[in-house]
């Protein structure tokens, strides 16, 4: 499974976007999809919702507490930059997770341009994938 940041959201086409591999195999953190609000068709990304749960704000929390005080790369609140990307990583935290409650269950891997994010995600053992790796890997799955 894949959770997709705004930055790489953006470079989907709407083919893409409406197509069987992103249904069955892509997901959207609420807080991108609040980011991504001036999108031409953004209400339709309500359909790929990985919700922001108490387990995801849980897990956020685990985030938040491994970034030094002083580290402004994954989150710049005074400057409004990367609200969801901490996110991204919590959701992809708790996917993983509730992998171990079922016998089999998908990997997450974080789709994101932003390095911090990717950093962050590897630091918790969560592939990360650039927009470019992510479209090399998935170029076979998306159909014609």
């Amino acid at each position: 499974m894949f959770l997709i940041d705004n930055n790489a959201l953006s470079h989907l086409t709407r083919a893409q976007r409406d197509s069987q591999f992103f249904l069955q195999c892509c997901r959207i953190p609420t807080e991108v999809i609040h980011e991504a609000k001036g999108h031409p068709d953004w209400e339709s990304f309500k359909a790929f919702e990985y919700p922001t749960t108490g387990k995801v704000l849980s897990a956020l929390r685990e985030v938040m507490a491994s970034v030094p005080t002083d580290d402004r790369t994954l989150v710049d609140l005074y400057a409004n930059k990367g609200g969801a990307d901490p996110v991204l990583v919590a959701c992809a935290l708790d996917g993983e997770r509730d992998n171990f409650e079922h016998l089999f269950g998908p990997s997450w891997t974080i789709v994101s341009n932003d390095k911090a994010v990717r950093a962050k995600a590897e630091e918790f053992g969560i592939q990360a994938l650039t927009r470019d790796q992510f479209a090399d890997e998935t170029k076979d799955a998306w159909g014609d």
